[in-house]
């Protein structure tokens, strides 16, 4: 086994900052990739079940492929011209933007009024959500595509240098590093003290979260650049090998997998019995736990590569068609199609009857 765990100074800030934070009684508010720390990719909000119109569209100065977080009528999202942007979610008009050193594929995390997001650049960002003002960056050696996670003033973001970082919240000091055999695309997901996450080099991670340890690890027979998603006890991701695979979050061992016809790079969601998850051969699965077996497909006319959303009994899927698509969660029956003018890598987002959802084409389209 190979792992790295390098204790920093910042360690003690770490401890006596989440000492203040429990005193407080609650934790602070996260927006985050696929919506929960379990990246389970379900809104409990109202969704976009009949398209009525194109709300606005906000013009990048390049593609679109950050999936973007919400909170208090603004939404935050980064764009290849390098950029992080805030803009207001009523009127689609920008509010502040922030240059970074490279390209921004990474999806950002909102804690309460800070914004923590990556570039390809190689650093991690925290900026005030308020006016976009730098606090600090942190440095990797490598592009992040991953979006960070949170917990108890401690950020967690991977890079594809091959490691996994634990970074104080506040101060941006690193307080450990965890390494794995290859580059990590993969968002890590976290439950209770255990970050789970995949790696190029094939691998399923299972980190303690406290002291950057291994717990266990799995092996696929690919690389993974999908994020799992995780929901009673049991782990979700796809492979390069073109497999979904479901595995035991306490044991490390695989219950059973599931194959589609190319590989799978999107990170899957799950709700009510089912897993949902889109391949390169162009389909949306909809996988039934119980039965451990496709239930429908999905077809569109090219790779999807975004991840779903689910949001009252409706899954939100984009793909390299250009196209969004809005499905019935249980019969995958079509419900509406919206095209945009390029490929579409950003996964859709919702929020209060809005549907957001970036493209190659350098917009973010805002649909309702």
């Amino acid at each position: 086994m190979k792992y790295s765990a390098v204790p920093i100074k910042a360690l003690t800030l770490l401890i006596l900052g989440g000492l203040a934070l429990n005193l407080t009684g609650c934790g602070p508010k996260v927006f985050s990739f696929r919506n929960t720390p379990e990246q389970s990719g379900v809104y409990l909000t109202k969704g976009v079940p009949e398209l009525n119109q194109l709300k606005w569209k906000f013009k990048a100065g390049a593609a679109v492929n950050s999936t973007p977080v919400i909170e208090n009528d603004t939404v935050y999202v980064g764009s290849h011209d390098g950029y992080i942007y805030a803009i207001d979610l009523n009127t689609g008009q920008k509010k502040w933007k922030f240059q970074t050193d490279g390209k921004v594929g990474s999806s950002p995390t909102l804690v309460e009024q800070t914004l923590y997001i990556g570039s390809n650049g190689g650093h991690v960002y925290a900026l005030s959500a308020i006016s976009g003002e730098e606090l600090w960056r942190f440095a990797t050696d490598s592009a992040i595509y991953s979006s960070p996670a949170y917990k108890d003033q401690t950020l967690y973001v991977t890079s594809t240098d091959r490691y996994l970082y634990a970074i104080n919240a506040e101060t941006g000091l690193e307080v450990w590093r965890f390494e794995t055999d290859g580059p990590i695309y993969s968002s890590p997901a976290l439950v209770g003290d255990t970050l789970y996450f995949g790696s190029h080099d094939s691998y399923v991670y299972a980190v303690n979260a406290t002291t950057g340890q291994e717990q266990w690890r799995y092996k696929t027979r690919a690389a993974i650049y999908s994020s799992p998603a995780i929901s009673k006890g049991m782990l979700y991701i796809g492979s390069e090998d073109n497999n979904l695979y479901a595995i035991n979050i306490k044991t490390g061992q695989e219950q059973w997998k599931v194959s589609a016809r190319a590989a799978i790079s999107s990170s899957p969601a799950t709700s009510r019995g089912y897993v949902y998850v889109g391949s390169l051969d162009g389909r949306l699965y909809a996988i039934n736990i119980d039965k451990q077996e496709t239930s429908w497909k999905f077809r569109t006319h090219d790779w999807i590569n975004a991840s779903p959303a689910i949001a009252e009994g409706v899954v939100y899927f984009a793909s390299y068609d250009q196209k969004v698509y809005a499905v019935d969660a249980n019969t995958g029956k079509r419900k509406w199609e919206f095209k945009t003018d390029g490929p579409i890598y950003s996964s859709p987002v919702l929020h209060n009857g809005i549907l957001l959802v970036g493209s190659f084409d350098g917009y973010l389209y805002a649909l309702e």
